[in-house]
C-alpha cells in the first residue's frame, strides 16, 4: 500500500480525510507537533521521515480577519510551505494534493468562477493562498489543487456550528445576505479527494490529470439563505431554539464590516473536476442536513 500523508489532521479537512483515505494506504497523519508549516526544517523532517507517495496539504493558516494584520505567517503557512512540500515531492517522485479557495477571485464576476479566470485576491489571506498555487505549478511536481468555499464539518468550528448555537441562544439574529457562494462539507471534499487520489494511482495517465480543480457543493445560497436552512432544519430534526425564522434578519455586506474584504461572488464552476474524475457533487443542503443529524445524535 502506498504511504500516504496527511497535515493539518486536526483541522477540519483533515480529521475527515483520516476516514477517508484509510482504505488507500498507510496514513501518516500529523498535527502541528509533527509538521509545523511554519518552519522549513520542521517540513523536510517529517517528508524524509514519512516518505510519502501522496501528500495531501489541507492544513492552512486560515484566520481571514487577523491575516491583515499578521501577513508574514500567512505567507509562510499558505504560500512558503506547499512550495517546500512541492519541490519535495518533484524530487522524490511523488504527488501533492493541496487545497485553495474562491478568495483567490475578486468576487465581481456574474456567473460562477472557471479555473482559468483571472485571479485578483482582495485580502492577505487570498493573495497568501493564491502564491500558494503558483508555488506548487512552478515546482515541477505532479499535483492537484483543489479550491472549495465555505467548508464546514461536525468537526471544529464553522458557520453552521456558529449559527446552530446562536439560534439557540438568541430570540433575533443578522446575517449577510448579498454574499453567494455553496456550503461545502469537509467530508465531501475528503471523499472527492479520496476518489482523485485513488485515479492517480491507478492511471497510466495520471501526469495528464495534473491541475487546478473547482470543487465545491452544487447549488448556491447567501449566507442569510444557509443559516436560515440551518434553522429550519435544526428544528426539523428536534433542536431546541431560541430563534424563530422570521427573526433571522438579511444585511448588506456594508452593515457587517470586517478586516479583510469577502468576495460577493464565491461560486465556483466544477465541470472540470466532474468530467476528468468521474464525479458527481450533491447539492449543498444534503451535506448540512448530514451534520446536523451528526451533532444532534453526538
Amino acid at each position: 500500500m502506498s504511504s500516504i500523508l496527511v497535515t493539518g489532521a486536526n483541522g477540519q479537512v483533515g480529521f475527515e480525510l483520516q476516514r477517508s483515505l484509510a482504505a488507500l494506504g498507510n496514513i501518516s497523519a500529523l498535527t502541528r507537533a509533527g509538521m509545523d508549516l511554519a518552519s522549513e526544517a520542521s517540513i523536510l523532517a517529517a517528508l524524509r521521515e514519512h516518505k510519502p507517495a501522496v501528500i495531501v496539504n489541507p492544513a492552512a493558516y486560515t484566520a481571514v480577519d487577523r491575516a491583515e494584520n499578521d501577513r508574514e505567517l500567512a505567507i509562510s503557512v499558505n504560500s512558503t510551505a506547499p512550495g517546500i512540500m512541492a519541490r519535495w515531492a518533484a524530487d522524490n517522485g511523488a504527488w501533492l494534493i493541496h487545497y485553495s479557495t474562491d478568495y483567490v477571485f475578486d468576487g465581481t464576476k456574474t456567473d460562477p468562477y472557471v479555473e482559468d479566470d483571472k485571479v485578483n485576491p482582495q485580502s492577505v489571506y487570498g493573495e497568501s493562498k493564491l502564491l500558494g498555487e503558483e508555488a506548487v505549478r512552478t515546482s515541477g511536481a505532479h499535483h492537484a489543487i483543489l479550491r472549495t468555499s465555505w467548508v464546514y464539518g461536525h468537526h471544529g468550528s464553522n458557520f453552521l456550528k456558529t449559527i446552530l448555537r446562536l439560534a439557540q441562544e438568541r430570540s433575533t439574529l443578522n446575517v449577510v445576505a448579498d454574499q453567494i457562494g455553496a456550503p461545502t462539507s469537509a467530508a465531501l471534499i475528503a471523499d472527492v479527494t479520496r476518489a482523485v487520489v485513488d485515479r492517480l494511482m491507478v492511471s497510466d495517465m495520471a501526469g495528464d490529470l495534473s491541475g487546478t480543480y473547482h470543487l465545491t457543493a452544487q447549488d448556491s445560497t447567501s449566507w442569510h439563505g444557509y443559516a436560515a436552512h440551518i434553522v429550519r432544519e435544526a428544528s426539523a430534526q428536534g433542536f431546541t431554539l431560541a430563534l424563530a425564522l422570521d427573526a433571522l434578519k438579511p444585511i448588506s455586506t456594508a452593515e457587517y464590516p470586517t478586516p479583510a474584504k469577502r468576495p460577493a461572488n464565491s461560486r465556483l464552476n466544477c465541470t472540470k473536476l466532474m468530467r476528468r474524475f468521474d464525479i458527481e457533487l450533491p447539492a449543498w443542503k444534503q451535506g448540512v442536513d448530514e451534520v446536523l443529524t451528526k451533532l444532534r445524535i453526538a
